[in-house]
């Protein structure tokens, strides 16, 4: 049989070679000549470094969630409304006041036992985030002018038994949705027929959930009246006082 097998192979190579040496159809062509890498330009190239960055996205900003234990490192069996309400008490690793829910909001946690149809926690998703197959926790917090706070929370420490903010933003959003392990937040632009899309990915070095990607994208237009009737407008976003994905604008922008 071995000599079958290499009159075989000659054959096929010698089709090959027939295609592959004449101009006839179906025969290989060259496509021209490849374009050249271009390096990028850079512009004023004699500018000082920045000395701060610009705005302020909350990248990398946890808190340790005071009072709460996560038995065996499952956050499926922690009460929303008391991480939301322990969360008021958190302080963040910077320490910086960002993100703050507004007075009302505040109030209205803080009672959800009593005046649970005005709570405004929303029902909680797990998920995923951090790729160490375990869940982590993402709750909704609705607030005034119809902006959302979107929030991650992760088992962690000695055992996982405590419980860490990895992630808190803010927003006008028309949706959240969750794309691999990526959580983006949908919010509406001051360009009629646009919208903005922030992703937030894990970081490992950071121990944070960080705004990986922000961009504004043109609506599809089948999807653009569906949206309409549900999305804040794009005056309540206020987007001229911040372009991050992380104050008043984060989850607002």
């Amino acid at each position: 049989m071995r000599p079958l097998a290499v009159r075989t192979v000659a054959a096929a190579v010698a089709g090959l070679a027939l295609l592959g040496g004449c101009g006839s159809a179906g025969g290989l062509e060259s496509a021209g000549e490849a374009p050249s890498a271009v390096e990028p330009a850079r512009l004023w190239p004699g500018l000082p470094p920045a000395s701060a960055a610009p705005y302020d996205y909350g990248e990398g900003e946890t808190a340790r969630i005071p009072g709460i234990t996560v038995p065996g490192g499952d956050v499926h069996r922690l009460d929303p409304v008391a991480v939301a309400q322990a969360g008021l008490k958190a302080r963040t690793n910077r320490d910086s006041g960002l993100d703050e829910l507004p007075d009302a909001t505040v109030r209205q946690i803080r009672a959800c036992r009593t005046a649970p149809d005005a709570c405004p926690v929303l029902a909680p998703y797990y998920f995923d985030l951090t790729g160490d197959g375990r869940d982590e926790l993402v709750l909704g917090i609705r607030m005034p002018e119809r902006q959302l706070a979107v929030r991650a929370y992760r088992a962690d420490g000695a055992g996982r038994s405590g419980l860490t903010r990895i992630m808190s933003t803010s927003d006008a959003v028309i949706s959240v949705e969750l794309a691999g392990r990526d959580l983006v937040l949908r919010a509406p632009s001051v360009i009629s027929g646009y919208e903005y899309r922030t992703a937030w990915s894990w970081d490992e070095r950071q121990q944070a959930m960080l705004a990986t990607r922000d961009e504004i994208l043109r609506v599809p237009e089948r999807r653009e009246d569906t949206d309409r009737d549900r999305a804040p407008s794009p005056e309540d976003t206020d987007r001229s006082r911040t372009p991050g994905p992380s104050d008043s604008a984060s989850a607002a922008r």
